[in-house]
C-alpha cells in the first residue's frame, strides 16, 4: 500500500531514504535525477513530497515555490524497483497542486519516460540545459588576461559578499544562478568538494569583475562549475581567459574529463565552449 505525504520537513532517516533512492535511480538511468540544489535541500532537511511503501520512501519530489520573478519549479524521482505504479504521475500532480499556479519541472537526461509523462500531463518542453564534456589532456591555449586585470584565488570569509554581488549582476537574467544567497554559498563551502584553490577571481582596480569556480567530482571528473563576468567588464575577453585558467587547473590536479552545463539559449557561451574542445554529452529538459 502506497502513501503520498504532503510537502513537509523530512526527518534524518527520511532524507537518507530519499537520497538513497536518487542514487539508485542514477545507477539505473545513467544520470542523476536531482540537481545539486535539490540534493543540498534534502541534506538540509528542507521540505519535500514523498511517496512511501511499507514505511519506506520510494518516490520523492522537490519543489521551489514561486517567487515574484519566477514560477514554481520542481524535480521528481521514483526508485527503479517501484516504477510503473503511477508514482511519477502522482508526484507530478501533487507538485501542480502545491504550485498553485504555473509549474516548471526538470527532467534530467531527457529520458523517454519523462518526456512521455510530461506530454501526457499537458506539459511542453520550454528549456534545455546542455552538458558538455572534453578530455582534460587535450591541448589548451594559455589564458591571456587583459591589461590591468589580475587573477587570484578565493578567500573564504573575505570574498563571499563581493562574489554574490558580481554573480547577481552577471546572471541577472538567469532563473536560478542569479538569485543565490549567502546561505547558498555557505552550503557549498561546507561540501567536501569545495576547494578555494580552484575558485578564481579576476580583479581590476581592486574590484571583482569576473570569476571561474571549478568543482571536482569522484572519478577524476572536473567541472566548470560557474563562470561569470560583470557586465561592466564585458569586452575584455575575461570569460575565455577565466575558463582557460580553470581548465588548466583541473588538468594540472589530475582530472581526466571536464564537464559543464550551459543553457541551449546561451549561444555565445556554447560557441565559446565548443571552441575550447567541448562536445555535447547529455541534455536536461524543463517542461512547463
Amino acid at each position: 500500500m502506497s502513501e503520498l505525504r504532503a510537502r513537509g520537513t523530512l526527518g534524518e532517516t527520511e532524507a537518507a531514504e530519499a537520497l538513497a533512492l536518487a542514487e539508485a535511480a542514477a545507477r539505473a538511468d545513467g544520470v542523476g535525477p536531482l540537481s545539486e540544489h535539490a540534493v543540498l535541500a534534502l541534506r538540509g532537511g528542507r521540505s519535500g513530497l514523498a511517496i512511501s511503501e511499507s514505511g519506506t520512501i520510494v518516490a520523492y519530489a522537490h519543489l521551489d515555490p514561486a517567487t515574484e520573478e519566477e514560477p514554481a519549479a520542481g524535480e521528481l524521482v521514483v526508485h527503479p524497483e517501484h516504477r510503473r505504479r503511477g508514482h511519477g504521475r502522482a508526484l507530478l500532480r501533487a507538485l501542480k497542486d502545491e504550485a498553485q499556479g504555473p509549474l516548471r519541472v526538470w527532467a534530467h537526461g531527457d529520458l523517454p519516460a519523462a518526456a512521455a509523462l510530461a506530454g501526457s500531463e499537458g506539459m511542453a518542453r520550454v528549456r534545455a540545459l546542455f552538458q558538455l564534456r572534453r578530455p582534460a589532456s587535450d591541448p589548451l591555449p594559455e589564458p591571456r588576461v587583459a591589461g590591468g586585470v589580475t587573477v587570484r584565488t578565493f578567500e573564504p570569509g573575505r570574498d563571499e559578499r563581493a562574489w554574490l554581488e558580481v554573480n547577481a549582476r552577471a546572471f541577472a537574467d538567469h532563473p536560478e544562478q542569479g538569485a543565490w544567497t549567502m546561505d547558498d554559498v555557505r552550503a557549498r563551502e561546507a561540501e567536501d568538494w569545495f576547494d578555494p584553490d580552484g575558485f578564481f577571481l579576476a580583479e581590476r582596480d581592486g574590484r571583482l569583475v569576473g570569476f571561474h569556480w571549478t568543482k571536482v567530482h569522484p572519478g577524476d571528473m572536473g567541472e566548470v562549475y560557474v563562470v561569470g563576468v560583470d557586465p561592466a567588464a564585458q569586452g575584455l575577453g575575461l570569460g575565455r581567459a577565466l575558463t582557460l585558467k580553470g581548465l588548466h587547473h583541473l588538468r594540472d590536479i589530475g582530472m581526466e574529463q571536464i564537464m559543464l552545463y550551459v543553457d541551449e539559449s546561451n549561444v555565445a557561451a556554447v560557441r565559446l565552449y565548443e571552441s575550447l574542445g567541448f562536445t555535447r554529452y547529455a541534455v536536461d529538459v524543463m517542461y512547463a
